[in-house]
C-alpha cells in the first residue's frame, strides 16, 4: 500500500513528465511554421539601450550595422556622456557612415526602470513604425531585419519575441546559467505559447510597432515594472494586438559572472517571474525533474523506475529544445547540477522583495512593479 508521501512524490513526477512531453510537443510545433518569405522592405528602426562597455560590446553593435537590409536606422542611448560605450557607438559610426545613426544622452531616469527611459528618449525620435528594441548583450545574423519585416506583413501582428541561444563566457556559474536559458526557459515559453499563445514577450530582442507601443501608454507605461519586456507584450495582448515569437534566434552573449553576481542574478530572475507570472512560476517545479528524482529514490526508493523515466524524458526535451530549437550544445555534466540549482533558486523566489541591478537595490511590489531603495 502507498502512503501519503510516496503518492506525492509519484503526482509530482508525473506532473514533471506531462511537461516534458509538452515541451517536446511545443517544440515541434514551433520547428513546424517556416518563415514567411520577405514581401517587403518597410524601414525599420533599431533601439539600442546602452549601459557600460559590456564584454564584446562592438563585435555584438557591429551585427547590427551590418544588416543587409535596404532601410534601417540605429538609434543608442547612455545615461551620460562619460559612459564607456559611447566611444564604442562613436567608432562604429565612423566605421559605418553609410548607415543613418545617433546617439542620445538621457540624463538619470526620472523613475525606477531606466531602461524603459532611455527606449521612451528613442522611440520619440525614431523615424520608423517597426521598430527592434535589442540589448546590448546580443548579437544577430545579417538576416534579422528581413526576417522581422516578412512576419510584421501580417497586419495583425504587433509585438514579436525574438528566442535566443545563451552564449557563455568561461566561468561555471555563466556556464550553468546558459545551460538554464537554452533548456528550460525556452521549454517554458515554448509550452506557454502552444497552451494559451504568446500573450507576453521575453528577452533581449523584442519588435513591435510603434503605434501599438504607444496605444497602451508607450514605455512611461511601463516605468515602474522590472519586467517591461514581459508586460509590454502582456498589455498589448491584452488591448488586443498580436503577439507572436519571431521564427529568428538571436545570440545573448552573458558574459562571465561571478558567484555573488550569479546569485543576484538569479534571486531578480526568480523573484521578478513570480510576480510577473503567478500561476506558470509555480508551474515551473515540473520543469525541474532532476531533485524530484532524487527527492523521490531517496525517501521512497522504489520509484526509482518512475524517477528514471522522469529524467529520461527531461534529457530527450532539453535535447529537442536546445539543439533542434535554439541551435546551442548542452553540456550533460552540468544540466543536473543546473536542474538543483533552479529548484533551490525557485524556492528562494517565494521569500523576499528586494533586487540588485546593475548595482541598485529596489523593492519588489506584489504587482511586478519596483522602486529604487538606494542609489
Amino acid at each position: 500500500m502507498i502512503n501519503l508521501g510516496a503518492l506525492i512524490l509519484l503526482v509530482l513526477l508525473a506532473g514533471a513528465m506531462v511537461y516534458s512531453l509538452l515541451a517536446l510537443r511545443a517544440a515541434f510545433l514551433y520547428l513546424a511554421v517556416r518563415p514567411p518569405a520577405a514581401t517587403s522592405s518597410e524601414p525599420i528602426s533599431i533601439l539600442k539601450p546602452l549601459a557600460g562597455a559590456d564584454l564584446d560590446l562592438e563585435s555584438n553593435l557591429r551585427t547590427f550595422f551590418e544588416q543587409q537590409y535596404p532601410a534601417f536606422e540605429l538609434l543608442f542611448a547612455v545615461r551620460e556622456r562619460s559612459d564607456p560605450a559611447v566611444a564604442v557607438v562613436e567608432k562604429l559610426l565612423h566605421d559605418y557612415p553609410q548607415i543613418p545613426a545617433q546617439l542620445f544622452v538621457t540624463g538619470e531616469p526620472p523613475y525606477p526602470n531606466a531602461k524603459a527611459f532611455s527606449l521612451d528618449r528613442m522611440l520619440q525620435a525614431a523615424a520608423h513604425d517597426l521598430v527592434v528594441m535589442s540589448d546590448s548583450d546580443t548579437r544577430v545574423t545579417p538576416s534579422l531585419l528581413h526576417t522581422i519585416s516578412a512576419e510584421f506583413a501580417d497586419p495583425t501582428l504587433a509585438v514579436s519575441t525574438c528566442p535566443y541561444r545563451a552564449v557563455p563566457g568561461d566561468s561555471l556559474w555563466s556556464r550553468l546559467d546558459a545551460t538554464g536559458m537554452n533548456t528550460d526557459f525556452i521549454a517554458g515559453i515554448l509550452v506557454a505559447r502552444m497552451l494559451e499563445g504568446m500573450k507576453f514577450a521575453v528577452g533581449p530582442t523584442i519588435a513591435a510597432r510603434r503605434s501599438a507601443v504607444e496605444s497602451i501608454g508607450g514605455f512611461a507605461g511601463l516605468k515602474d515594472y522590472l519586467a517591461e519586456d514581459f508586460v509590454l507584450g502582456k498589455f498589448a495582448s491584452e488591448a488586443g494586438y498580436g503577439v507572436a515569437l519571431s521564427s529568428h534566434v538571436i545570440e545573448h552573449h552573458i558574459g562571465d559572472c561571478t558567484l555573488a553576481e550569479n546569485i543576484a542574478h538569479r534571486l531578480r530572475w526568480a523573484r521578478s517571474t513570480r510576480r510577473s507570472r503567478r500561476t506558470g512560476y509555480v508551474g515551473q517545479l515540473f520543469a525541474m525533474p532532476f531533485p524530484l528524482a532524487l527527492l523521490a529514490c531517496t525517501i521512497v526508493p522504489r520509484l526509482w523506475p518512475v524517477a528514471l523515466l522522469t529524467v529520461g524524458l527531461r534529457g530527450v526535451a532539453a535535447y529537442l529544445v536546445s539543439t533542434r530549437v535554439l541551435r546551442a550544445r548542452i553540456n550533460w555534466f552540468l544540466l543536473p547540477v543546473e536542474d538543483v540549482l533552479g529548484f533551490v533558486f525557485w524556492i528562494a523566489g517565494f521569500f523576499g522583495d528586494t533586487v540588485i541591478w546593475r548595482g541598485r537595490k529596489y523593492r519588489l511590489h506584489g504587482d511586478g512593479r519596483f522602486e529604487l531603495l538606494a542609489r
